[in-house]
């Protein structure tokens, strides 16, 4: 009696719904109503599945069991029988009818990006992720902050993981909480995937394409997700952060991004009239190489070629003109995995990092840029 009674509180927490919630192994719910549609249609179609497995299995071991030629059984000698034909092909017409009905709904739902509030481009770029809010005039890339040290530990002594080990930015992306925003997902370069499970979104970025996403959240806060498509030598460092804010803390923050872009255009006006010394070029240059391309060319400048040239030594940091040096690292170089930073560094940066790679690994130009340089190679 006592294992019957153990058999049934299994299987009574096996179907419960908050069981199955709080189970690692199970889909998570999310905090918008197109994520919990999605959930209970899981848990709809999974409970289908486990009663068919039930029934097909128990009808298997039964036979098995009881028509074994052991216990004398005889095999039936019929070649064919159309009721049953007709039976097993209705039932499972009726089954997937019962799963479509549901799944088409909210398929049809997620593609509803009309009445939106807010609309934001999502461009991936490798490896980070770059958000443009229309009517707002106000763009940024959002680029990984874990610490470098976290994860390239090839001394074999790593370092203490943050909280949020590869899941944490520098800028999240904001949207307000109770709007609907959408989303238009494109790329820069490679195939990318915008995905944040807590929103059921999960939206191919292609190249030369817009897909469309929407989301209404209904809770402020945090939620995490990351690039799902395997775009190159570091996927794994692009993580997605979304910080949900209340109406008057969304408003505040559009006020204090709007002061930040008219605090940065006057320190770049300034910068056109200065000339840094060359530790301060130097020290400023590694820092934002570090940041920004010792993935690809590795902080040895090394790199790794083909794919990633090395820059110690090689011409265009040492023999090439600092013109054409400025124009690479400004705008690109068409063709390869080189993207432009004129969009993504400052004026000062970039004089800085191209002075710390004419001047480091033993390549020592004694060249020396400075924002005014920049500015006449590129245009700006």
């Amino acid at each position: 009696m006592k294992r019957r009674n153990r058999i049934g509180l299994l299987l009574v927490s096996l179907f419960s719904s908050a069981a199955w919630s709080d189970s690692q192994l199970n889909l998570t719910k999310g905090v918008t109503a197109i994520s919990n549609e999605v959930y209970d249609l899981h848990m709809l179609v999974l409970y289908i599945c486990t009663a068919i497995g039930i029934v097909v299995f128990g009808a298997m071991f039964w036979s098995i069991i009881f028509h074994r030629k052991s216990k004398g059984a005889k095999p039936a000698d019929f070649h064919e029988s159309t009721k049953i034909e007709i039976l097993w092909t209705a039932i499972p017409v009726v089954i997937l009818i019962a799963m479509a009905v549901p799944a088409t709904s909210t398929l049809i739902a997620m593609e509803d990006n009309s009445d939106s509030d807010i609309t934001i481009l999502v461009t991936g770029s490798q490896w980070k992720w770059h958000y443009k809010y229309f009517d707002q005039d106000i763009e940024y890339y959002s680029v990984l902050s874990t610490p470098r040290e976290q994860y390239e530990n090839h001394n074999g002594e790593p370092a203490e993981r943050s909280e949020h080990y590869l899941l944490e930015v520098d800028k999240p992306l904001v949207i307000p909480v109770n709007k609907k925003v959408r989303f238009l997902l494109t790329s820069d370069d490679v195939i990318h995937s915008w995905w944040v499970p807590a929103f059921a979104v999960k939206q191919d970025a292609n190249p030369g394409f817009i897909n469309e996403a929407w989301a209404i959240v209904d809770e402020p806060g945090v939620y995490r997700g990351q690039c799902a498509e395997l775009c190159g030598k570091d996927h794994g460092f692009m993580p997605v952060v979304v910080e949900v804010k209340s109406e008057a803390d969304y408003q505040q923050w559009l006020n204090d991004q709007k002061q930040l872009i008219a605090d940065a255009a006057n320190a770049e006006a300034a910068s056109l009239s200065s000339s840094m010394s060359k530790e301060d070029l130097m020290q400023l240059g590694e820092s934002t190489y570090l940041a920004h391309c010792a993935a690809c060319h590795q902080p040895t400048g090394l790199g790794i070629p083909p794919a990633f040239p090395a820059l110690k030594g090689s011409p265009i940091a040492t023999t090439g003109s600092i013109e054409e040096h400025i124009n690479i690292v400004f705008n690109g170089k068409a063709g390869t995995g080189m993207q432009g930073y004129g969009k993504q560094l400052s004026l000062k940066e970039i004089a800085a990092v191209v002075t710390f790679e004419r001047n480091a690994w033993g390549n020592d130009t004694g060249d020396l840029v400075q924002s005014a340089d920049v500015k006449a190679v590129s245009g700006e």
